[in-house]
């Protein structure tokens, strides 16, 4: 049986720190998944003895409620903050760096850190000499 305190700070601290929508993901199928061990936990209450189910049940169903609304929030902030932009095509030559600075500083763009040094890269560093 898991120790469902230990899980549930392990999972928070997790999702706490998550820094997109993909890794949201994989921690809502670590640990709200079919294959879960709190899901697991749950599965195992028949197997109590009939005086441990009642709190067992009401800690592991506690615990994944909490985990489901954290993962709601979480994921309702990212997908406020991101721009998906695979696929996206940005061309910064149509643009003088005076027009790549207005534009960024109109705009809400979040860019995923990783290597995405190409048109990315440009636009920032055009906006930035242009400050």
């Amino acid at each position: 049986m898991a120790d469902l305190d230990q899980l549930r700070s392990e999972a928070e601290s997790a999702i706490r720190g998550a820094h997109d929508s993909a890794a949201l993901e994989e921690l809502r199928v670590r640990y709200l998944g079919r294959r879960s061990e709190l899901t697991a936990t749950l599965r195992s209450i028949g197997e109590l003895p009939a005086d441990q189910r009642g709190p067992v049940g009401k800690a592991a169903n506690e615990v994944r409620v909490a985990l489901e609304e954290l993962l709601a929030e979480r994921t309702a902030g990212l997908d406020a903050s991101e721009l998906d932009l695979a696929g996206t095509r940005i061309t910064t030559t149509r643009f003088g760096e005076a027009d790549v600075a207005h534009l960024l500083n109109s705009s809400r763009i979040a860019v995923y850190a990783g290597d995405k040094d190409s048109a990315i890269e440009q636009l920032a560093i055009s906006a930035h000499s242009c400050s």
